[in-house]
Parts: structure tokens; C-alpha cells; sequence
């Protein structure tokens, strides 16, 4: 059995601005945006170098080493499996190095459903700092509908957030 499950909302501290921007039974909108201590280049090479800020706990895996992204349109945010094995999270649609990268796909169990995502990290200076915004919007059908999923993919992606804000300023992304 996949170890990947969405976990309850998230505590975000006060420097990560985070909202479910609209939510509904077709699809959600979730936005966070919070400052990076460094430069958009910076901010961007670090996110491209996932393995060393995401959440293992968030994998099939159980191990965030396993994760890779390759900047390109057509490239992969992946996971490698046992025995040859893997995971698609994500497909890299667009990259604009040290300004932002969008990926398509749906996260976690959200790629078992008949939904669509759209998620962007944009990296925009702010004075000696980095502004980041990651949005994510997803549409498409679950029974029951997507809003129930609005809150717990929010406080996962907080989190994914916090982690690489924290890796950039101490070079570890626990906290």
C-alpha cells in the first residue's frame, strides 16, 4: 500500500501567506506565497533540487532521495520505486529558470481520481529576497466532490513550501 496520504491542515507560520482561494464540488484553488533568503536564481535551482527539501512522508517511497525533477518541458517531477519502479507525479509544462516553472498533473491520490492539475512556481525578487508563489488549481470528478480536498492539499503544500523556505535559509528543511 502507497505510504502517500493528504494529512490535516497544517499549522503555517506567519511569514507563509496560504488560502484556498475557491473551492468547489468540480475543482479548488490554492495559493501561498512567502519570502525565500535568496535570489530568484537561487530560489529556483534549490526547487529544481528537490530530493533535498521534499517531504518523505508525502512519497510512495518513503524516501525524499528518491525524488527527481528535470526542468524541461516534457520532464518529470518522479519518484523511483523498488525494482525499478516509479512515480509520475508531475509533468513539467513550462520553465523560465529563476522565474517559474509549472507542472501539470495531480498529486498523491489525486492521480487515481478524474481530475486535472495545474500547479506554478513563480520566483519574483523582492528587495535582497525571493517572493514565491506556488498555485495550484485542480478540476475534474470525484464523488462526493473536490472541496473535501481543498483544505488537506493546502496544508500539504504549506508544508512542501515551508520546507524549501527553510532549506534555503539554513540549509536543512526540517523545522
Amino acid at each position: 500500500m502507497p505510504r502517500m496520504i493528504l494529512l490535516l491542515p497544517l499549522l503555517l507560520p506567519g511569514w507563509l501567506s496560504a488560502k484556498v482561494i475557491d473551492s468547489t464540488a468540480h475543482g479548488f484553488t490554492i495559493q501561498h506565497s512567502l519570502l525565500l533568503d535568496a535570489s530568484p536564481m537561487e530560489a529556483y535551482q534549490a526547487f529544481v533540487d528537490v530530493s533535498q527539501w521534499y517531504d518523505a512522508g508525502h512519497s510512495y517511497s518513503g524516501s525524499a532521495a528518491n525524488f527527481y525533477l528535470q526542468p524541461q518541458p516534457g520532464g518529470c517531477l518522479c519518484e523511483r520505486l523498488p525494482e525499478g519502479g516509479g512515480v509520475q507525479h508531475m509533468q513539467v509544462v513550462f520553465v523560465a529558470p529563476g522565474q517559474m516553472v509549472r507542472l501539470s498533473g495531480g498529486l498523491g491520490p489525486l492521480q487515481a481520481m478524474a481530475v486535472s492539475g495545474s500547479m506554478s512556481w513563480t520566483f519574483q525578487a523582492e528587495g535582497d529576497q525571493t517572493r514565491l508563489t506556488l498555485t495550484y488549481t485542480v478540476g475534474g470528478y470525484r464523488p462526493g466532490g473536490l472541496q473535501v480536498l481543498a483544505g488537506p492539499v493546502d496544508g500539504v503544500l504549506g508544508h512542501q513550501a515551508s520546507r524549501l523556505q527553510r532549506y534555503l535559509a539554513t540549509g536543512s528543511p526540517a523545522g
